[in-house]
């Protein structure tokens, strides 16, 4: 066994390439059979394995500075950082966080529990770095969904300008928390599918390093050519203008190919944008075919993937998604709205019945809220459904384009209160303060899920301007549910 020996990063380096492929695979034995108990990301932490290794064993940290967005796909790094004999209190009291955490080491150079922070994060790091007068590598990793985060392309647009030297990872698994959405997602499935930029490159690769005594060094200074089949085939073209030198795909469970290219990524001067595709969920069959389960999961059976959690009374969400339902049978303007929360806010059935009147936005809280406010402008009854810890991210939205304005949308607040294991991040303690004090909001909050459904029906009968109800990530009291909604009246208890 290997992984007992790994107690620091810097021991990867004696490895061989095949001995890293074995260790890749005892982490994942380890992340599964200890996830049965915490819980946990799992998916995505399964999908990162050889990836991770090849950062640590190419680069130095904490020297080398590895941001990780989000921060939830981290477990490997955890690991390779000398914490995997804390994994038993993943995120419990006192425990491991489930989330990149500062305080917890000296390797967790920057922590965040929300999306499409890395690139600004990599771009301050790579200033300070040019300005102290240092050398160290700084390397952003970013998912596919946060990738379309509008605080990403910001710093794609600003990183891009300033040219300093720092590498982007993008780990490419067509997922997010839910499937992902939007021309970015379009513009990445083109590049992965397109076998004949792929071959045509592999094959020009493979004949200049078959060419005798000069060839291995045509193919690392052969990046004119590969520039150009890129711009004959189109992959990679819109990071190039961007200012970024595009390497990929690369297959982001071949150890070998990840440490090639991170090799060659450090030969360029600036900004270097790596496209690494990966499996979610890779080696454990039911997190493969089940993304979205095995996003953030309960304690579960491993032979299955089945959850270990209790049946209870149905969550709050649960209720709030069947109540939609009835409302959206009764007013064909009702409209529902996420940022990249379907399933965690309920909304799939919704989406079943009302395919046209179901808007997912991608991670774009601040575009959801302007569009909800454009829609109640025109006529209709959008309802944002969202978190509470990321509808922070849109507080200038509501108080410039909704609350100014007293447009007509509904705030469906979920998981409101505090959240248990996802941590300080994902708490949601802060709405009640940053949104009553904003002109012209209503906002109300249920004893019980029975209240809350004729919340619902008040805010859709509300005709005064923006209103939310905000409700818990918790099970149902199990009272009964009244068969008939009512409204309510505005100010009551």
């Amino acid at each position: 066994m290997l992984l007992p020996q790994i107690n620091d990063p810097q021991q990867l380096k004696a490895l061989s390439v095949e001995e890293l492929a074995t260790l890749a695979e005892e982490i994942r034995r380890f992340l599964i059979e200890k996830l049965t108990v915490t819980g946990g990301h799992l998916g995505s932490n399964l999908g990162v394995v050889e990836l991770t290794l090849a950062l640590h064993y190419c680069y130095d940290s904490p020297r080398d500075k590895m941001i990780y967005d989000v921060g939830h796909q981290a477990y490997v790094h955890k690991i390779l950082t000398g914490r995997q004999d804390r994994f038993d209190t993943l995120r419990k009291k006192d425990g491991l966080c489930g989330f990149v955490k500062r305080a917890e080491s000296e390797h967790d150079v920057w922590e965040a529990g929300h999306s499409s922070t890395s690139l600004s994060a990599a771009m301050g790091m790579a200033v300070a770095r040019d300005l102290k007068g240092e050398d160290n590598k700084v390397i952003a990793v970013i998912g596919d969904g946060a990738l379309t985060g509008g605080m990403a392309f910001e710093a794609l647009n600003h990183i891009g300008h300033e040219r300093r030297k720092l590498m982007v990872i993008l780990n490419d698994n067509e997922m997010s928390i839910a499937p992902n959405v939007g021309a970015m997602h379009n513009y990445l499935s083109k590049i992965r599918s397109d076998r004949h930029y792929l071959r045509a490159k592999d094959e020009v690769e493979g004949l200049l390093k078959k060419i005798p005594a000069i060839g291995g060094r045509l193919a690392k200074t052969a990046q004119n050519v590969k520039d150009s089949l890129k711009y004959m085939m189109v992959p990679g073209v819109l990071f190039e203008e961007l200012g970024f030198t595009y390497l990929g795909p690369v297959d982001g469970h071949d150890v070998e190919k990840l440490i090639d290219t991170f090799h060659q990524a450090d030969n360029v001067s600036g900004p270097v944008f790596v496209h690494v595709l990966t499996t979610k969920g890779k080696g454990y069959k039911p997190a493969e075919t089940d993304f979205y389960k095995s996003h953030a999961i309960s304690p579960y059976k491993i032979e299955s993937g089945q959850s270990l959690k209790a049946v209870g009374n149905p969550m709050y969400t649960e209720v709030f998604g069947e109540t939609l339902i009835e409302l959206g049978r009764e007013d064909k303007r009702l409209i529902a709205v996420t940022p990249a929360m379907p399933g965690g806010s309920g909304l799939f059935p919704f989406a079943k019945e009302f395919p046209d009147r179901m808007i997912d936005v991608g991670i774009a809280e601040q575009h959801a809220a302007t569009l909800c406010a454009a829609l109640a402008m025109e006529g209709m009854k959008p309802v944002y459904a969202v978190y509470s810890t990321f509808m922070q991210r849109a507080y200038d939205q509501i108080v410039h384009d909704i609350c100014r304005h007293n447009a007509n949308v509904m705030f469906a607040i979920d998981r409101a209160g505090f959240v248990g294991a996802d941590g300080e991040t994902h708490q949601g303690v802060y709405d009640i303060a940053f949104m009553r004090h904003i002109p012209n909001m209503v906002m109300m909050m249920p004893k019980d899920e029975n209240e809350l459904r004729h919340m619902m029906k008040t805010a859709l009968e509300y005709n005064d301007g923006p209103i939310a109800y905000r409700y818990p990530r918790i099970d149902g009291t199990g009272v009964a549910l009244d068969a008939e909604l009512k409204s309510l009246p505005i100010g009551s208890r």
